[in-house]
């Protein structure tokens, strides 16, 4: 398999292993319902140190992961600042944001992208999906990317979204599609368990009743195939008394007793004169839902402008450049959940995959959870809002704004002002009456045409609560010796305990065992060996004989629970050989030196 090769690529191949852990805070005001990390949850911070919280929680759980990441057009202001340990990367901070005149802006963005898909790999579970919108300008990267950590035979396909319907009389060639690149762990596996597709209206228009069937609309479909198999190429009678053979180089698609049965069900067709190729009806009722494909025209699935007329409606003063539509979005969580799905969105923006999962749950009373994570400062004011307008509905008196007309200003235009002006007018008596007025503006180098409306409206909400969240402090090693800025317990557990199995960590299996001593904490089970933690945040307690593994307490560890036993510990008062001279299957590891540990890739 071709290998992409980028600038920094040394430098960050394993970087997501060094992120520190930061654990997740959450802040009751500001999210719907009871705060809890087990449901619905909005994050906001640097989404790799996001996806880092979540990997000792949500590691292989995530049934539907979608990112809408920077396209990386040069135009777009976004940054580099991982914190690498190199030099090289460290100089291209001094060139922060990205722009077009950046000759390296394409291995940034690979830079930027490596440990997060690296990470996002992790969260996905085996039967899961994962879904990446991108356009011309980093298509081929990141599918190389994804190629190289899902595996040749992780890619599922790429999808082709008509995002605008409009043409661009600038451009070369008008571009009028992105991509969506799905790739999954077990590529076989999740086909069994995606989910079809309501039939559209155009692919209804194939289903006709010429012959007034009782049963409805119905198509035809031919009773061959390609290919040759001989156990399938047996004579068909017509009604009309010929015999019929499989055409030159094919066979029929199903056995004989398959053609039988539906000849006894009245399902045979012939043509109208009843003499021709042998097909059968299929009828619309019976035929609700088709596979999805790889093209998703923006009649079906939405388009940017769509996706901004909804953002406006929600009345926000936050202002968001490349929202995606509920439509799009509504198709993704249809085709890739379950009705008790979690869906991911490291890349959040504007929160439309929330208002998808939400939507979702209204219609068909699932309870599909989701995780945003957005790192801008509008994490609050734009992505957790809507997310509060979708689920308590929201009253808007103002003034709702549509996009007319987006014409960039150059000499040339400038020069032909008659016809520029004639665009102009068009706009206002063709789409003048549908407003209140109609606002034209000159900003960022480009002649803006708006229809502006003033509303008063009440929309019901959907339902449903969240948790909003932002990331603590890194867990400090040194802190840890020293006793500055103690984490917290179930912060220090979560972390050992996906250090220690690669597995999530379950925080309904922590269990206070106080009858073996203060501090000690039974953290759960994985493949026969039980882990334990012996721990307060508190550095004179840490300090004490009260936080060391005793033989006492090892008798009672082994004593409790069947198989091995995995205690860490600030310290230990027994040795190894007075363990295995009682047959104890305990085994200790230092606290602060379990934390220290790296996986290797």
């Amino acid at each position: 398999m071709t290998e992409l090769v980028f600038k920094g690529k040394e430098f960050v191949f394993n970087h997501h292993l060094t992120v520190p852990f930061r654990p997740l805070e959450m802040h009751a005001d500001k999210g719907i319902g009871p705060a809890s990390v087990d449901g619905n949850l909005i994050i906001h911070g640097d989404n790799l140190h996001a996806l880092k919280a979540l990997l000792p929680t949500h590691a292989g759980k995530v049934d539907c992961i979608f990112i809408d990441p920077p396209y990386n057009t040069g135009n777009e202001g976004w940054s580099y600042n991982d914190n690498v340990n190199s030099p090289m990367i460290k100089e291209w901070l001094e060139s922060n944001p990205v722009g077009i005149e950046d000759g390296l802006r394409h291995d940034k963005w690979a830079c930027m992208m490596w440990p997060r898909l690296r990470l996002l790999y992790e969260l996905l579970a085996e039967d899961g999906s994962f879904w990446m919108t991108l356009d011309d300008n980093e298509f081929h990267r990141g599918k190389s990317l994804l190629d190289e950590i899902f595996g040749e035979f992780g890619f599922v396909a790429t999808i082709v979204w008509q995002a605008r319907y409009s043409l661009s009389n600038d451009a070369s060639v008008s571009n009028s599609h992105n991509f969506i690149l799905v790739y999954s762990r077990a590529r076989e596996t999740w086909k069994k368990l995606r989910n079809e597709i309501p039939r559209d209206d155009k692919q209804s228009q194939q289903y006709s009743n010429p012959d007034d069937d009782p049963e409805g609309p119905w198509r035809a479909i031919p009773w061959d195939a390609p290919n040759i198999r001989e156990n399938l190429s047996y004579p068909i009678k017509t009604p009309a008394g010929s015999t019929k053979h499989p055409p030159a180089g094919r066979h029929w698609s199903r056995t004989e007793d398959q053609w039988l049965e539906i000849v006894a069900q009245g399902l045979a067709y012939f043509g109208k004169n009843n003499d021709g190729a042998p097909a059968f009806k299929r009828y619309l009722k019976n035929a609700e839902t088709v596979v999805p494909s790889t093209w998703w025209p923006h009649e079906t699935s939405g388009h940017t402008d769509e996706a901004s007329k909804e953002l406006t409606a929600f009345g926000l003063s936050e202002t968001f450049s490349t929202p995606k539509p509920v439509r799009l979005l509504s198709k993704i969580v249809q085709i890739a959940t379950r009705p008790d799905s979690l869906v991911l969105d490291s890349f959040a923006g504007s929160g439309t995959t929330a208002h998808a999962v939400l939507a979702a749950n209204a219609r068909d009373g699932g309870s599909r959870r989701f995780i945003l994570v957005e790192g801008e400062s509008y994490a609050d004011k734009l992505t957790a809002e809507r997310v509060r307008r979708v689920i308590n509905g929201y009253s808007f008196t103002g003034t709702q704004r549509e996009e007319l007309l987006r014409e960039p200003l150059t000499w040339t235009k400038l020069k032909n002002a008659t016809a520029l002006h004639e665009r102009v007018q068009q706009c206002e008596t063709l789409d003048g009456p549908k407003f209140d007025r109609v606002k034209k503006e000159v900003k960022d180098g480009a002649l803006i045409v708006s229809g502006e409306r003033d509303v008063e409206e009440k929309t019901e909400g959907l339902g449903g609560n969240f948790t909003y969240c932002t990331l603590g402090a890194a867990i400090d090693m040194d802190g840890l010796l020293t006793g500055k800025d103690l984490p917290a317990k179930q912060a220090v557990a979560a972390l050992l305990f996906h250090t220690a199995t690669a597995k999530p960590f379950d925080p309904a299996m922590m269990a206070e065992v106080p009858d073996i001593g203060e501090g000690v904490a039974r953290l759960g089970k994985e493949a026969g060996r039980t882990l334990w933690l012996i721990y307060q945040p508190d550095l004179e307690w840490l300090k004490s004989s009260a936080a060391a593994l005793t033989l006492a307490r090892s008798r009672s560890i082994a004593a409790s629970a069947t198989g091995d036993h995995l205690v860490f510990a600030p310290a230990k008062f027994v040795s190894r050989e007075l363990l295995a001279a009682e047959n104890l299957p305990v085994e200790y590891a230092p606290l602060p030196f379990a934390l220290y540990r790296v996986e290797t890739a």
